[in-house]
């Protein structure tokens, strides 16, 4: 089946909005015809199995031209809207990709990379052609392990590793995210992360296939519009990554002193949340269910969850797979590890990507046997449940003692008025790697700390091996678009 159908199986009808906001709303009846004419001119001019380029915040713009591509056949490579010129160029002599759906905001990075652009006027344009036309044409005999899109992220060098993801991942992982948060039509949820980004793609999925609706917000920052917009169209659900919940939580008093009489859950993923800010959160919010989840590109968003119920039992796991889904924590031989030790945490299960795009050594060391090795370490408990540790590559290695910067980090952020902190390794020509602390603090805050109070505070709770040899302290965070800490916040 084609995603498309998939996502419109039961909503295609339906004349009740499915974006919500100040800016621009459009229902599922619109939203779909608007899609079957763009496909028509999509599969008329191009056929199928194209790459196209899509850039674009998140907006009615971009779900439509998104829907469209996949649903006629080609290939949807959602870019983030700053992306550097030289890979943007990069990325477009790889795809090969002839055609770039822009929001008119981001014209100009195409002014030099000779490419076919379609603005929201010339798509508009399209559409209404179709729709005087007597085509409507898609193609026919759809295979779900086609591709349906290329997501291109980071690799551990810096270079855009291209994510390839079939109909069937899709599907796949949103039958399986659906299974567990048990969303329907009622539900709303702010988006404040952004489609290019496969933790941001998973919310559009989930809602439009259940025929719920969802908030576009692009200004995270201005928190104040977060905390409106969850009231103002009553949302039911809202979900980030960790800096999205540290800043609401210790960046404006306004989050925890106000109430949000329809929220009923969030969900959090995107790396680890410490432990203090999800009792925090809690704590302040009792009576909303708080999802902690696990996931890569590489598994179409999703991989494992821990039930609210289990947060007091469990707190600082990821829980265990998802529907669907099988994990496992194993060491170096492919063996199972016991409880307490760490291994790599490797997955199975439908909503895995086909491969990395043109880049058969990388997918052939990511993926064997049909597993995906993660690159994530972890340990497990006696029932089974996942706790992480860190990046294989952001282990450090003190006097030759293996380091989890978390568990450092965890103890950090226990300190009343500490927003946020990096644990990073620098070289030292005696221990081979020494500790440093990076400590985010709000500014008002600043005579309250010292370099001495946070080393007593962690030789207190932590082996001396693992207490920082330097601190320093920044008032600034700085994230990417997805909400995750750029290197040069941890290098600074």
């Amino acid at each position: 089946m084609n995603v498309f159908d998939y996502f419109f199986e039961h909503t295609s009808a339906l004349s009740k909005d499915f974006v919500l906001g100040s800016r621009e709303t459009i229902s599922y009846r619109t939203l779909h015809s608007d899609c079957m004419h763009l496909t028509d001119y999509i599969y008329r001019s191009y056929g199928t199995d194209t790459n196209i380029i899509l850039i674009s915040e998140n907006s009615v713009f971009f779900i439509t031209a998104y829907l469209a591509i996949m649903k006629s056949g080609n290939i949807c490579v959602p870019l983030n809207p700053l992306i550097e010129e030289e890979s943007l160029r990069d990325i477009v002599a790889r795809t090969q990709s002839d055609t770039a759906f822009v929001n008119k905001r981001f014209l100009s990075k195409f002014e030099n990379i000779p490419i076919e652009v379609i603005d929201p006027d010339i798509m508009q344009e399209k559409i209404k052609d179709s729709m005087e036309s007597e085509f409507n044409e898609s193609p026919k005999n759809f295979q779900e392990d086609q591709l349906a899109q290329i997501i291109f992220t980071s690799g551990s060098t810096g270079e855009q590793k291209g994510v390839m993801l079939t109909h069937k991942n899709l599907i796949a992982n949103t039958d399986s995210i659906l299974s567990y948060l048990k969303l329907n039509e009622k539900d709303t949820i702010e988006i404040v992360m952004p489609f290019y980004y496969c933790y941001g793609l998973s919310l559009l999925h989930t809602h439009l296939r259940v025929g719920g609706s969802v908030v576009l917000n692009n200004s995270f920052m201005f928190i104040g519009s977060v905390i409106n917009d969850l009231n103002k169209y009553r949302c039911t659900g809202f979900s980030g990554v960790p800096s999205h919940f540290q800043i609401l939580l210790r960046k404006t008093k306004d989050f925890k002193n106000t109430t949000f009489e329809t929220l009923r859950y969030v969900t959090q993923a995107g790396g680890k949340l410490h432990n203090a800010f999800i009792k925090e959160f809690t704590e302040a919010f009792p009576n909303i269910q708080f999802f902690v989840m696990y996931g890569q590109t590489e598994a179409t968003a999703r991989l494992s969850y821990l039930p609210p119920s289990l947060l007091p039992k469990k707190i600082g796991s990821m829980g265990k797979g998802i529907p669907g889904v099988e994990l496992r924590v194993v060491n170096e031989h492919g063996d199972h590890v016991k409880p307490g030790e760490i291994g790599e945490i490797i997955a199975k299960g439908d909503n895995i990507m086909k491969g990395y795009f043109e880049d058969m050594q990388s997918t052939n060391e990511t993926l064997k046997n049909g597993w995906l090795y993660t690159g994530d370490m972890a340990t497990v408990d006696e029932d089974g449940y996942i706790f992480i540790q860190s990046r294989a590559k952001e282990i450090l290695k003190v006097r030759g003692i293996r380091i989890s910067p978390k568990e450092i980090e965890e103890v950090i952020v226990g300190i009343p008025g500490v927003v946020d902190c990096s644990i990073i390794g620098i070289q030292d020509e005696i221990a081979g790697e020494a500790i440093k602390a990076i400590v985010y603090i709000n500014e008002p805050d600043k005579d309250l700390f010292s370099e001495e109070m946070i080393k007593k505070h962690c030789a207190e709770r932590l082996a001396s091996h693992k207490v920082p040899q330097s601190v320093v302290f920044e008032t600034k965070l700085i994230f990417n678009a997805s909400g995750k800490k750029t290197k040069a916040a941890l290098n600074s």
